[in-house]
């Protein structure tokens, strides 16, 4: 620590984490002339945020608007009511849907960040009134990583599953385009593969894409936005608890650099610090059981509820503890964490099963549901669909990607890391000896299978209806007709890889008002203390109406949380 830090221990305003949703605060809070300070545990900055799709939901943004797209406050307001099923105070929808729009533009006008609609992503809930399909997701632009100098280090790498062949930068746009296999996708997976190899200057540097995508775009452009304001972000920085003054929060305890300080908070703590899912402890008490921090998509070490407990110890209230943002993961030996399994599940030619052999959902339904259908199962089926199984053939296993393997046409067995053989993946002759391979029961699988294939003969999934909606066939194969999501399972070799009851987050935690100002459980708020992001109780209650629903509130919380604290600041004279 420098001897300036050292000295300085006071400030307007603290955020707790470094995700989207604390510096969207510290950047807001700092443009009306407040100091602020950004702690984070890790040694990296982003948080989650960095190693996620980068997309953030937000209703009637100017974006769709500019290409004419249709969209309305009271539509919004009219699908997130009828997604949340009054489990959320309406003055919470109300105020996301007010600052939303108004939040990515003062970002995007005063900031580095840049964004772009995503007007053909659907909202999740296409039979809720009010749902659109496609316009209210917005997808980051590629950002320089060049701008960020040696600060680029500090950078939280993201997740091989986000970047094409593992290593180069595309938007969700063009990972859309390619793996929905719209017309001139080959071209575009050429086009983005020559911009990486003809960037020779970089290339000497480093493998990495000079260009940063999806999460670790929106991170970098906010880290540099915050840079360009000089608001210090301390890594390694650990968050231990809240001071108090009577009622009041009016500041924090961290460890860094072994020793412990107390940080003043002058106007307000911000907890943008992540939720549970990596603390053992708190998943056994609050979530749905079996549950495991080994399954859950984010970085391990970091989101372990210190900001929840601390809340609690402060009286707060809470709400949602025993959800998550649910997302089937696979587990690859030798990476940091398991990779979700998000678009790949609506591919033609693919199935889950349980124990039984038997299909228990949509596949193709979004990842949220996904998994609460394998906790509904598991407890129907007696323990059998936790873990569940994907079941492909060949014919699949040429054309798509499913988690860690790309298409057998660009990556072929004999590519694949010997390791990952009954590990990832398991492989076999017949769909017999694959079910006895994995412990499924053979009958049970090969009559699923016999089914599926006439379904995809007739286009029509008499089970599931999988492939019956736009959000379906978003990331179905254009070009299998009649249903781009089902296609028969029938040459050999067929392949069996595990579903584990993963999460990209969870979703409960500290209950907030529409001010994001944290609350007791009699509703008055606690003087001095805000929280945002997945420290917070979710303001879409236990839906996902839509991709960037996590991220979209958390930064707009963040916003909200900054202008109330100038506001008050502004009020008192001061």
């Amino acid at each position: 620590m420098s001897a300036q830090e050292q000295n300085q221990t006071a400030f307007d305003v603290i955020v707790v984490g470094s995700g989207a949703g604390a510096m969207t605060s510290a950047v807001i809070a700092a443009d009306h002339g407040l100091s602020v300070l950004v702690v984070e545990k890790s040694d990296k900055f982003g948080g989650t945020s960095a190693i996620s799709g980068g997309g953030i939901w937000i209703p009637n943004n100017p974006h769709f608007k500019r290409i004419g797209g249709k969209d309305s406050f009271d539509k919004a307001l009219q699908y997130v009511r009828a997604a949340t099923a009054g489990r959320v105070d309406e003055r919470r929808l109300r105020s996301y849907l007010d600052n939303a729009p108004k939040m990515i533009t003062h970002l995007e006008t005063k900031g580095r960040l840049r964004y772009a609609v995503a007007d053909k992503y659907p909202d999740y809930y296409q039979h809720l009134p009010g749902a659109l399909p496609g316009g209210r997701t917005l997808d980051p632009e590629l950002f320089d990583t060049s701008l960020l100098g040696d600060e680029l280090r500090h950078l939280r790498t993201p997740s091989p599953s986000t970047l094409l062949m593992g290593r180069i930068a595309w938007t969700a746009r063009d990972a859309h385009k390619a793996m929905a296999k719209e017309h001139g996708w080959r071209l575009k997976v050429m086009g983005l593969m020559l911009r990486y190899q003809l960037d020779l200057r970089w290339r000497r540097k480093t493998r990495n894409d000079r260009r940063a995508a999806l999460g670790s775009a929106l991170v970098c452009a906010l880290r540099r936005t915050l840079m360009d304001r000089q608001v210090p972000l301390w890594l390694n920085t650990d968050f231990q608890d809240l001071i108090r003054d009577g009622e009041r929060v009016t500041g924090i305890r961290v460890k860094r650099d072994g020793r412990e300080l107390h940080l003043q908070a002058r106007r307000g703590v911000i907890l943008g610090a992540g939720g549970f899912e990596q603390n053992q402890a708190l998943r056994d008490k609050y979530l749905p059981k079996p549950t495991r921090t080994g399954w859950s998509a984010t970085p391990p070490g970091n989101n372990t509820g210190a900001a929840l407990e601390a809340g609690l110890a402060a009286g707060a209230a809470t709400d949602l503890l025993n959800w998550s943002w649910w997302a089937p993961t696979i587990t690859v030996p030798k990476e940091e964490k398991p990779r979700g399994v998000f678009a790949e599940r609506a591919f033609p030619g693919a199935i889950v099963v349980n124990g039984l052999g038997r299909r228990f959902v949509n596949e193709a339904t979004p990842y949220l549901e996904f998994v609460d259908a394998m906790y509904r199962d598991n407890g129907a089926s007696g323990g059998k669909s936790i873990p569940a199984w994907v079941i492909f053939d060949a014919h699949f296993r040429f054309h798509y990607a499913m988690g860690p393997l790309m298409p057998a046409q660009v990556m072929p067995d004999g590519r694949l890391r010997k390791e990952w053989l009954n590990t990832v993946y398991w492989k076999a002759d017949t769909l017999a000896d694959l079910a006895r391979q994995i412990g499924v029961d053979a009958t049970g699988l090969e009559t699923t299978v016999r089914t599926m294939n006439d379904y995809a003969r007739t286009g029509v999934d008499k089970d599931f209806a999988r492939g019956g909606n736009v959000f379906d066939r978003y990331y179905g194969d254009v070009n299998v007709k009649p249903n781009p999501c089902l296609a028969p399972i029938a040459k050999g070799p067929f392949y069996a890889m595990r579903l584990d009851a993963g999460d990209i987050g969870t979703k409960g935690g500290l209950l907030t008002n529409e001010h994001a100002q944290v609350v007791r459980p009699d509703g008055s708020p606690i003087s001095g203390l805000y929280a945002i992001g997945n420290t917070s109780a979710s303001v879409m209650g236990t839906s996902y109406p839509g991709a960037g629903a996590t991220l979209g509130p958390a930064m707009t919380f963040g916003y909200i949380a900054a202008n109330h604290i100038a506001a008050n600041h502004i009020a008192s004279g001061n």
